[in-house]
């Protein structure tokens, strides 16, 4: 019997935001591919969860696919990525296509999402939006991916990294203009923080102030 890959939402920050069918899955399955196991086993052990846990990320490549494969073949597989809803800027997304090429099912157990969270809470339009994940590193090349962006009538949804973050807005400014705008830091974890206002409001604040800290959606 074909093996199905489900792909498993867990929590972003809070583990009250787990599941019930998230964890009857993850306790079911045969194993646990996971983004980070060291990550993935902490959720594991408070949820009293002893299934299997194997490592697949980003530089896991064709022999990590194949792992997983094969596990596929011999019964269910469920991914799960360091926090949130896999496939959205983790390796989750190419283990997917890989199984379904194979042949295999490919299920969703929806839960936690950053992108979705900031967005709803935001004040924002709700209605439109678009993901775009993380912005490049280099600042020419962020620019250059912005300027596409500048006359998009809907919510843009970026995430970035603490030490990028002052770099990332002075582009956004730059490029898109000063907006309405939204910094969500640290979603559903003890030191959540929102900051609504304009993008060179946003930045304004960061002027004189401790250096940001967290992740930021």
């Amino acid at each position: 019997m074909m093996g199905t890959l489900y792909l498993v939402a867990t929590p972003i920050g809070n583990l009250e935001d787990i599941t019930l069918r998230a964890l009857r899955v993850l306790r079911e399955a045969r194993l646990v591919a996971a983004e980070d196991t060291r990550h993935t086993r902490k959720l594991l052990t408070h949820f009293e969860i002893a299934t299997p846990a194997i490592s697949f990320h980003q530089h896991s490549g064709p022999a990590g696919v194949a792992a997983v494969l094969a596990a596929l073949a011999a019964g269910d597989v469920a991914y799960v990525s360091d926090a949130g809803t896999p496939g959205i800027s983790d390796p989750g997304a190419e283990l997917a296509r890989a199984a379904l090429a194979a042949g295999y099912a490919v299920v969703p157990i929806p839960g936690p999402s950053a992108a979705l969270a900031a967005l709803i809470a935001s004040g924002l339009d709700s209605a439109r939006f678009t993901f775009y994940g993380f912005l490049p590193r280099k600042a020419a090349e962020r620019r250059d991916a912005l300027a596409p962006l500048r006359a998009r009538p809907e919510t843009l949804i970026f995430y970035e990294a603490p030490h990028r973050l002052l770099p990332a807005l002075d582009d956004l400014l730059a490029v898109l203009g000063d907006r309405p705008a939204v910094l969500a830091r640290e979603l559903t974890k003890l030191h959540e923080e929102w900051r609504r206002s304009t993008l060179a409001a946003l930045r304004a604040g960061y002027a004189s102030g401790a250096a940001p800290r967290g992740e930021y959606t």
